[in-house]
């Protein structure tokens, strides 16, 4: 499926969204984030039975970060308000979806861009994937939710090292911090690996969803709180057809036949 400079695949319960403006290393500005929130709202559709959400880029890199050149997205007149009634609402629908994100960083994963491979359950990248806090060499501060994010991954230091030096992080470096789960040795293998997690997670249980939303909640409810979450999703999750299915296979020593209900 076409949309505004993106692409979107569908196949085998998964659906790849690619980044599509390579001249740009797939730059944001207002007509790409017109196009991932209708591919988004596809994905979200009760009758798309998608499963797994898989985010890469097209060409040499993942996601530049906001297109500076030509549309007026960064301007000083309406940064704030771009991020808010733009990025804002997209970032959020991630974050709540039902269905677990795999992301592949093909290349540079800078500004908000670092931000959209992060929101990944599951970071893959290939060796030559780098990432980068670029606002400083602009005069602009970290967004996208970076200030949240990094301090939480990789700790207190690193993330304003990250942010203050503006240097690039090496997608080997990247792992050894845990800011990432896997790196591939190029773009092909790196394809490869992360199509065949995605492909795992979208023949797993409706509680995989559930499981990425308690992870999130996590950073900001207390213990008790969280204890309390446990109970009430382990509830819902017991309630599915998926988990009937799960405990029939164990008792039956097959493999479970998930359907995402």
């Amino acid at each position: 499926m076409e949309f505004n400079r993106v692409t979107l695949d569908l196949n085998e319960g998964v659906a790849t969204l690619t980044f599509n403006d390579p001249e740009v290393l797939n730059a944001i500005g207002p007509a790409m984030l017109s196009g991932i929130h209708d591919a988004l709202a596809f994905v979200q559709s009760p009758n798309s039975h998608v499963r797994c959400l898989l985010i890469t880029g097209a060409g040499r890199g993942f996601c530049s970060g906001a297109n500076l050149a030509g549309d007026g997205s960064t301007s000083e007149s309406n940064v704030g308000s771009s991020l808010r009634s733009g990025y804002h609402p997209l970032l959020l629908s991630l974050r709540d979806l039902d269905i677990p994100i795999v992301t592949a960083v093909n290349g540079a994963a800078a500004g908000v861009g670092m931000s959209f491979a992060l929101i990944g359950d599951i970071v893959c990248a290939s060796e030559k994937a780098f990432f980068l806090q670029a606002f400083a060499n602009i005069g602009l501060v970290p967004d996208g939710g970076a200030t949240f994010m990094l301090p939480r991954l990789i700790g207190w230091s690193r993330a304003v090292e990250l942010s203050l030096l503006a240097e690039r992080l090496p997608a080997e470096q990247a792992l050894e911090w845990g800011l990432i789960n896997r790196v591939y040795d190029d773009n092909e293998a790196l394809m490869v690996g992360a199509e065949e997690i995605a492909r795992k997670l979208a023949a797993g249980p409706k509680s995989l969803g559930m499981i990425r939303k308690m992870y999130w909640d996590t950073w900001h409810n207390a213990y008790e709180q969280q204890l309390d979450l446990e109970a009430r999703m382990q509830a819902s999750a017991g309630a599915t057809a998926d988990s009937a299915e799960g405990r029939a296979a164990f008792l039956e020593k097959r493999q479970p036949n998930f359907k995402g209900l």
